[in-house]
């Protein structure tokens, strides 16, 4: 058996000098002795694995929901995916594969039902009340909502994984990283996260856009990352097979990882870092594409944008999701009584609104559908 000791000092001897050690960290909010055979970042990944919000992942949207099929995306598959890129990532470029991964299971644990349009409904009913993020919310959960040990609230993860999801970014969200050195960048490992989101969405995206039909191979064509594709496997169409689409999605996926490598491996060494600290006080990221892939991969965002995300199937779904969740909201605050025994047990200490938030915001997307149902229809069992 090797013992944490053992594990702690064969993870310093392969990272890079920049990499996080987890013998280095700053440690956790309240007491803990750590296991004989595991590091405290595995400790906090297998944590998170055990939650109950990262199991009603399974049944988030993404961008389709659930029960549109069951081969497109949820948000459960979405944060496995990121977590593989993410440690293909860390590993390549010498950075502790753990703390990543930790991170990127952990990213979207507070994400609404019914994805961004979620989000969005709830901030806008949350705006006088103290707002609605689903960073702050991933960081709520593991601090204090979920409620697995007598002797702390919360998951009592270590600092380097409570500060990579404070410091999580993307286009789609914003960082507040108060009390988690706002002055410095996220480490190496949190900067591999952000990326990893992006280009697992990026990607999973379009295999779910091209299968549903909502985007069609000639609707393509001119885009560089997909001619790259096309010219790659010689196809010509019209129909994209199964086979096809999977080949052309594994070899983008890739592509885009082997220049995120070799571009931040550049960076790497131009930056002459020789320790996380040293990277965090940088001003500015070290991981990303080379300019070519990153006018190409923008490229593709902003199509998928404009023919993925505004499909008019996609926003109708987003437009019943505000719809659903904006009367769900209004029903419980207008009678407090109407929310389950337990939920109500919150309200004395977490106040109404922010209580009514955590208890949507925890709701798979089916269970929303359902309670929204219960609460409106008169014909069904309340």
């Amino acid at each position: 058996m090797f013992s944490r000791q053992e594990l702690e000092e064969i993870e310093n001897r392969s990272l890079a000098p920049y990499g996080v050690r987890s013998k280095d960290t700053k440690g956790r909010a309240y007491l803990d002795n750590e296991p004989d055979y595991r590091t405290a970042f595995q400790r906090d990944r297998d944590r998170v694995l055990h939650t109950t919000a990262f199991r009603r992942l399974e049944y988030k949207t993404q961008v389709f929901i659930n029960f549109e099929g069951d081969y497109f995306r949820t948000r459960l598959t979405h944060t496995l995916e990121v977590a593989q890129i993410g440690r293909t990532i860390a590993r390549a470029l010498g950075a502790n594969e753990d703390l990543v991964e930790a991170i990127c299971l952990a990213h979207d644990l507070g994400h609404s039902p019914f994805g961004h349009a979620g989000e969005y409904t709830l901030r806008k009913l949350m705006s006088d009340f103290g707002g609605f993020d689903h960073n702050k919310q991933s960081l709520r959960i593991v601090t204090e909502l979920e409620q697995r040990y007598p002797e702390f609230p919360g998951l009592n993860l270590t600092w380097e994984v409570r500060e990579g999801m404070v410091k999580h970014e993307s286009e789609y969200d914003v960082t507040d990283a108060r009390d988690y050195s706002p002055e410095l960048r996220g480490n190496l490992e949190t900067q591999i996260c952000n990326v990893a989101d992006e280009l697992a969405y990026t990607t999973h995206d379009l295999d779910d856009g091209l299968r549903s039909g909502m985007i069609t191979p000639h609707t393509l064509d001119g885009i560089a990352l997909w001619e790259i594709m096309v010219s790659t496997y010689n196809w010509r169409g019209p129909l994209l097979q199964d086979m096809e689409r999977h080949r052309m999605i594994r070899h983008l996926v890739g592509m885009m990882v082997t220049d995120m490598v070799t571009a931040t491996d550049k960076r790497l060494k131009e930056s002459a870092a020789k320790s996380a600290a040293d990277i965090q006080k940088l001003a500015y990221n070290v991981i990303g594409y080379s300019e070519d892939m990153q006018r190409r991969n923008r490229e593709l965002k902003d199509f998928l944008y404009t023919n993925l995300y505004r499909h008019y199937r996609v926003v109708r779904m987003q437009v019943k999701a505000e719809s659903i969740i904006t009367d769900l909201f209004d029903a419980y605050r207008a009678e407090p009584l109407t929310l389950p025994d337990h939920v109500q047990q919150w309200i004395p200490t977490r106040g109404l609104e922010r209580t009514i938030c955590d208890h949507i915001a925890g709701m798979t997307d089916r269970y929303a559908i359902d309670e929204h149902a219960r609460l409106h229809d008169p014909f069904l069992k309340p």
